[in-house]
């Protein structure tokens, strides 16, 4: 599993790692039924505390991305359309809000920041 983390994201390793699964599910990179590594291999490779594998996996877990089977392991939950659509808007929402934050403090208008909108939905 290829998962990149940074110590400058300002983001805790936990998040990073989920934000990734989260985003190989949605893309289909990992698809319903597939096997995740162990959290403790998964630790091993990414170099981090066991614990902080845990915890991500509990959050995916808990947010529906994955499903837990006791003595077999973790794997990725059958598909909800909905969920995973939901997901999408939610990640598409916070950088859209990221967008209109940066538009605003650099004086852009409304309808500047609709036509750069237009012209990268046409690309």
């Amino acid at each position: 599993m290829n998962i990149i983390l940074s110590n400058s994201s300002g983001k805790p390793i936990y998040e990073q790692i989920m934000t990734q699964m989260k985003q190989m599910i949605v893309s289909g990179e990992l698809r319903p039924g597939d096997p995740l590594p162990s959290m403790r291999l998964l630790a091993k490779e990414l170099r981090i505390s066991v614990i902080t594998t845990k915890r991500a996996y509990e959050e995916l877990a808990r947010d529906g991305f994955i499903t837990n089977v006791v003595g077999k392991g973790s794997f990725v939950a059958e598909n909800n359309s909905e969920l995973l659509r939901e997901a999408v808007l939610r990640e598409v929402e916070e950088r859209l809000q990221e967008a209109v934050e940066r538009a605003k403090a650099a004086g852009l208008s409304r309808e500047e920041l609709d036509g750069v909108l237009d012209l990268l939905w046409e690309e």
